[in-house]
């Protein structure tokens, strides 16, 4: 008897199978990535007596067939992994539905025990199983379960353990394929002569896939059979034979064979109540999946998920911030003190890597209620009548009913966030469209383009901002939308698709524990992942920022600077008493003084917070207190007014430096060796380097414009707006138009191009959707100022016509349907 078992729970989506696995695994179990995909791996064991047994948790799946993700690992796992028992989890108010994956289990020839599980519903719907009927039909054990309950729980202990141990399938059934089987049988026999490697496989599985068309299987007919090309061959004949004789598809007919074998099955089992009461869940769906209703109510949905991840997540980072805040302070005290004007590169590095993870971190109270939400939506019910709503219009664009979530999150309109939006992207069943949405969610309007736009409608189009905010916050989809359809019919055409099969189940109450658990499981996921990958990229882009450095000649003129500065703050407090406490390194001291005061009082949230401050740094620094907070001492207020004029200009130099470290860094020259393609955009050097640096942030694009474009005197009121309409001066609306919509179609930022990379699995993904946005936004930018110069256009006029291009192009292709759209059927199983 062995004192290990190896069990795989496999079921349709909504049968319960998650409580099954948390009934037996209890808060033994784990969750991570089957290789290669991004498909969750939940595991867990439990112990039965003696016998520990290991519970993997397969992806929740209506066939295994080669469609998705879910299907191949589902399937690879039970071929490869040879579990001890395959525990088919089913919902037993719905039997007919489910022995649809039933059947394809057996058919692999694997020890197997049907779980009848949700008895509860079935009993409210007034469903009566003969359980000792569907074994002997089957000849597989079945147990009847109700696991919210604890119903059936030791009886499906025992069947496990039982099956496990005596090592045979007990599968009798076979599904009938009727004038099929010939050709099957046919195939099994080559199957079974020939001498290459595929005997490990189940001989009439592989026969029965191989008729149905199965991609996958063919590969591996071809790399583990010795007469692999012979054997395809065959197939192919006898597919052609069967399709000509019967005009009928195999696939098809091996789905409407597997049907007629699930009616006969359950006759044979299943009463069904004498008059039929329209369950609450259909009451409910008259108005949720309502032609008109149902839009409005998703409308409200989204609005509300919305409402509560981004802009609530958002404010709850108002709370987690000062955290993150506090863990960067700690590591700016563990690292060298900065000099006047001398930044040790290892603090700079060291600030800089805490900048960039602290960034991916404050998503975390995002994340949390957002996959709270999406896990309240699973379980509920309404996701699928989500997607089955927006399907109709999404699946013209190769889109899924299931991108609807994440290009709201992902900012469809104006302030949504790339990385939840592509982090939502995982339910996705339908691999080709969830490739597409990844890839194009990073060109909807997130609330980090915000600025740039603003600041240029500020100054090219101020007497037109209503007008250029409605244009910048919808053309984003009219722009996605034919992308979609463009990539879904060139570099994702050969993808896995699958026809759009949509369950609605009952609607049910989720469970606290349940959604809490996975809302944990997702964000624990992201913060491990996301720790090795920053740490590569931010690297890479903290060189780029500041190598080679300030030239020697400029540095030395930076530090007569310094001197000066230095030597007059000096010589104004000579005559006071706090020219010897300021004396000598004691400068430098008190500068690091006021700026940790002046970052933490800026985290104090009420008048105790900062009167608890204020008594922390009197007793670090007495003197140094009395120069920052002088209160009625007139010589404390002198030194005062002078400290602040130093700390400003040692910030001016800071900040000077840091300009033109962008300007002699790689990527400032980068900017400049740009300049000849970018020129036809309308783009210079400066908009370049801004651009380059938004690849960390978004954001930093305005802010590296703030460094650019610094001002020379006190003159003028001060903005950026007023700074750069004054240094570029030959800039235009068509300029700023152009701009704009390269930053509508800008690459992702780096948070996003590594939720990409965790959501594809792809590092080529990753770099495929940094890629052609760049390409496709700077051809855009070049038509739009290139264009509108040519035919005189200005900048309100050239917004007007690009418009009109993006909406009719949209409108069109949309009509535009490819060979896999004819074959995109709609169904609802109830």
């Amino acid at each position: 008897m062995s004192d290990r078992l190896l069990v795989a729970l496999a079921g349709q989506p909504n049968c319960g199978k998650s409580t099954v696995f948390n009934a037996l695994t209890g808060a033994k179990q784990h969750v991570a990535n089957y290789p290669g995909v991004t498909v969750d791996k939940m595991s867990g064991w439990y112990k039965h007596g003696d016998t520990r047994v290991d519970v993997v948790d397969l992806p929740g799946t209506y066939s295994l067939t080669f469609y998705s993700p879910e299907e191949r690992v589902s399937r690879d796992f039970i071929l490869n992994e040879k579990p001890d028992v395959v525990v088919n989890v089913m919902d037993a108010s719905n039997i007919k539905r489910c022995l649809y994956l039933t059947f394809q289990v057996m058919e692999m020839r694997t020890p197997m025990v049907l779980n009848l599980n949700m008895m509860d519903v079935a009993d409210n719907r007034g469903v009566i199983i003969n359980v000792e009927a569907l074994t002997q039909i089957l000849g597989i054990p079945v147990v009847a379960t109700s696991m919210k309950q604890g119903r059936g729980k030791q009886e499906l202990f025992d069947a496990i353990a039982d099956t496990g141990h005596n090592k045979t399938s007990h599968a009798l059934f076979k599904v009938d394929y009727g004038p099929m089987e010939g050709g099957i049988s046919n195939i099994c026999d080559m199957i079974q002569e020939d001498s290459g490697d595929l005997k490990a496989y189940p001989a009439r599985w592989l026969a029965i896939k191989l008729m149905e068309g199965d991609e996958e299987v063919r590969k591996l007919i071809m790399e583990k059979g010795a007469q692999g090309a012979i054997i395809l061959n065959h197939v192919k004949k006898l597919r052609n034979q069967f399709e000509c004789e019967h005009d009928q598809d195999t696939a098809f007919a091996v789905a409407q064979a597997r049907y007629a074998a699930a009616d006969k099955v359950a006759a044979g089992c299943l009463t069904l109540p004498a008059e039929k009461k329209k369950p609450l869940s259909d009451r409910i769906d008259a108005v949720v999946c309502h032609k008109f209703m149902g839009p409005l109510v998703l409308v409200a949905v989204i609005w509300l998920l919305y409402y509560l991840s981004i802009v609530q997540g958002y404010n709850l980072t108002n709370y987690t911030w000062p955290l993150l805040a506090k863990l960067r302070n700690f590591v700016a005290a563990v690292v060298p003190d900065p000099g006047f004007i001398d930044v040790p590169l290892i603090s700079a590095f060291a600030l800089w890597l805490m900048d960039s993870v602290n960034a991916l971190l404050n998503y975390i109270p995002i994340f949390f209620i957002l996959f709270g939400l999406i896990a309240i939506m699973e379980d509920s019910g309404y996701m699928p009548r989500m997607a089955f709503i927006m399907d109709r219009l999404f699946s013209r664009y190769g889109l899924h009913g299931q991108s609807t979530l994440p290009m709201v999150l992902g900012g469809i309109y104006v302030g949504g966030c790339a990385v939840p939006g592509v982090m939502s992207c995982k339910g996705i069943p339908d691999e080709r469209s969830r490739l597409t949405t990844i890839l194009i969610i990073p060109m909807l309007n997130c609330l980090a383009k915000v600025p740039l736009y603003v600041l240029l409608i500020n100054i090219y189009f101020a007497a037109h901002k209503g007008l250029a905010m409605f244009f910048i916050s919808t053309i984003s989809l009219l722009m996605v939308l034919p992308v979609s359809k463009l990539l879904t019919t060139t570099v994702l055409k050969d993808k896995p698709t699958s026809p759009f099969v949509m369950e609605m189940p009952p609607y049910h109450l989720p469970t606290v524990r349940g959604v809490v658990g996975r809302a944990l499981e997702r964000v624990w996921m992201f913060i491990k992942k996301i720790t090795s990958i920053v740490v590569a990229l931010a690297v890479v882009i903290f060189i780029l920022l500041q190598f080679p450095g300030i030239s020697p000649q400029r540095l030395a003129e930076f530090k007569v600077q310094r001197d000066q500065a230095i030597t007059k703050f000096r010589n104004s407090i000579t005559q006071t008493t706090y020219a010897e406490a300021l004396a000598g390194d004691k400068l430098m001291e008190m500068v690091l003084y006021w700026e940790s005061y002046k970052n933490k009082k800026m985290l104090a949230r009420d008048a105790d917070a900062t009167a608890a401050l204020n008594t922390e740094f009197q007793k670090i620094n007495p003197q140094f207190f009395l120069i920052a907070q002088p209160g009625k001492d007139k010589v404390a207020k002198k030194v005062n007014r002078s400290f602040k004029k130093l700390f400003k200009t040692r910030k001016g130099l800071l900040r000077e430096m840091r300009k033109e470290r962008i300007d002699a860094s790689f990527l400032g020259k980068m900017g400049r060796a740009l300049e000849p393609v970018t020129q036809f955009a309308g783009f210079n050097w400066r908009v370049n380097v801004a651009l380059l640096s938004a690849f960390a942030a978004k954001e930093s694009s305005v802010a590296t414009l703030g460094a650019l474009y610094e001002q020379d005197d006190d003159s003028g009121d001060g903005s950026l707006e007023s700074r750069m309409a004054k240094s570029e001066e030959g800039f235009t609306p068509l300029h700023a138009l152009a701009l704009m919509m390269f930053m509508v179609l800008y690459p992702p930022c780096l948070a996003t191009s590594i939720a990409v990379k965790l959501q594809s699995g792809s590092v080529k993904w990753m770099l495929f959707g940094m890629f052609y946005p760049m390409v496709l936004g700077i051809s855009v930018a070049t038509l739009i100022f290139t264009g509108g110069t040519l035919l005189g256009l200005s900048g309100l006029q050239a917004m007007g016509v690009f418009y009109a291009i993006a909406l009719g192009i949209t409108i069109a292709t949309g009509f535009i349907k490819t060979k896999s759209e004819f074959e995109h059927a709609r169904q609802a199983i109830v």
